[in-house]
């Protein structure tokens, strides 16, 4: 993995508390650098385009709502910003607020909606007809709470942000799923990673024409190579109705012969493939299975170079 040069910035969704900022300091090397809060996610990655930062930390998926559609449509439409590292974080919600406040009294709820809506069940079962609120982080709503001391508010968001704000957790866990999790991407313009052997490569597909079996002519191209696809989603590519594009990640690296392979044929049959990264890949990782697809491309190669010997 490579590491940032000695004198950096790293741009992150603020302010302190957040889990964007929970999930950066796990990273020791990260956290050598200066850690810029800014507002939003879009402001993250428009310092991080402009290079008012070195890098952005953003998140761009969770496992109850999917993907944080403001990065992946920058990272998609807006910019040529390249992932670099992917966080995943365990997600654990809380409802905070003022000592002295309890669930029965409370009126309103305030956070980032990410977070709203992975607790929709709690909200309706504990706080059913209370008003949900929204800013533009967890951190900001504990923020919010904290300085307005309204007994009647409560915020959702990280246990860590009630040790910043001075707030107390009302309820603990308050998330739908006890598995919820957040994928945060590390993204510069500083080029690709090398390969690691444990890596994953994100791309965007855009169709050549919206036509029966488009889909499967993509889908085939990797499964032709051995290549698993962890993520397919699509997009509107914001030019027309009905317009979509496709959001991939796939096992392996750009350096890997079966993944440049099936990344040359995309280019060449389909309108466009943005590429968005190469970069180490968080988690359990079945490396002998990438490891065996590129000797099996590799073998094929030499036997397809056999045959072409043959042409007199």
């Amino acid at each position: 993995m490579t590491s940032p040069a000695a004198s950096f910035r790293v741009g992150y969704l603020g302010p302190p508390g957040t889990f964007t900022e929970q999930a950066l300091l796990t990273q020791p090397d990260l956290c050598d650098g200066e850690l810029v809060p800014l507002p939003s996610f879009a402001d993250v990655l428009a310092a991080a385009a402009a290079g008012d930062v070195d890098f952005g930390f953003v998140a761009i998926e969770n496992a109850i709502e999917g993907t944080v559609t403001v990065t992946i449509d920058t990272l998609a439409f807006e910019t040529e910003l390249l992932i670099e590292r992917e966080v995943v974080m365990p997600v654990h919600l809380s409802l905070l607020a003022k000592p002295g406040a309890s669930v029965e009294g409370l009126k309103g709820v305030m956070s980032f909606p990410h977070a709203t809506a992975q607790c929709r069940g709690f909200l309706a079962r504990e706080l059913p007809g209370v008003e949900n609120v929204a800013t533009n982080s967890t951190s900001d709503a504990a923020r919010w709470v904290a300085e307005h001391g309204d007994l009647t508010l409560a915020a959702i968001g990280p246990a860590r942000a009630a040790d910043v704000y001075g707030l107390v957790a009302l309820a603990d866990e308050i998330e739908d799923h006890p598995d919820n999790a957040t994928r945060f991407v590390l993204v510069a313009n500083r080029g690709v990673p090398p390969a690691t052997g444990h890596d994953k490569t994100s791309i965007v597909v855009f169709q050549r024409a919206d036509a029966p079996g488009s889909l499967l002519t993509i889908l085939q191209e990797f499964a032709a190579r051995g290549i698993n696809l962890s993520k397919l989603e699509s997009r509107p590519t914001k030019t027309g109705l009905g317009d979509y594009c496709f959001v991939i990640d796939l096992d392996g690296h750009i350096q890997d012969e079966v993944v440049a392979d099936a990344l040359r044929s995309l280019k060449s049959k389909q309108a466009d493939v943005k590429f968005l990264g190469s970069y180490p890949a968080a988690g359990e990782h079945a490396a002998a299975a990438r490891r065996d697809a590129d000797e099996a491309w590799a073998a094929a190669e030499r036997w397809v170079a056999t045959l072409r010997a043959q042409i007199r």
